[in-house]
């Protein structure tokens, strides 16, 4: 997929105004989820993005944080600038579009390194 494509389904589900706001946000939510999973797994999900945003994945700690989904998303609120309801917001519109654009194992392999309630931001079903 062209970045252009990916920015556009990101601008769509955010409902964000431009395709800088939309590059932003989905460059602040990546480089925290950056954080949050193993340098390998970065690497994998780095390979079906389009460039600059594998770039952003590309930044990872040597060994993953044990971020909850509240701190995580904490933590895109202070990249982007915003409060936390709507970076959960910003999250869900990046993170359900990786969804969409990765192949489904990929996914599968990411979701399996993060707490189960991170699912929703993927657009998968949460924890009953």
């Amino acid at each position: 997929m062209k970045l252009v494509e990916f920015l556009a389904q990101v601008r769509d589900r955010g409902e964000y105004r431009s395709e800088e706001e939309a590059e932003h946000i989905s460059t602040s939510v990546l480089r925290v989820l950056a954080t949050r999973i193993t340098p390998e797994e970065a690497d994998d999900l780095a390979a079906q993005l389009p460039a600059p945003l594998d770039d952003v994945l590309h930044t990872h700690p040597e060994r993953p944080e044990a971020l909850g989904r509240e701190e995580f998303l904490r933590r895109v609120a202070a990249q982007t600038g915003a409060r936390p309801r709507t970076a959960e917001w910003d999250a869900g519109a990046v993170l359900s579009t990786v969804a969409d654009v990765v192949p489904s194992g990929e996914v599968d392999d990411l979701l399996s390194q993060l707490p189960t309630d991170y699912a929703e931001l993927f657009g998968r079903p949460g924890p009953a």
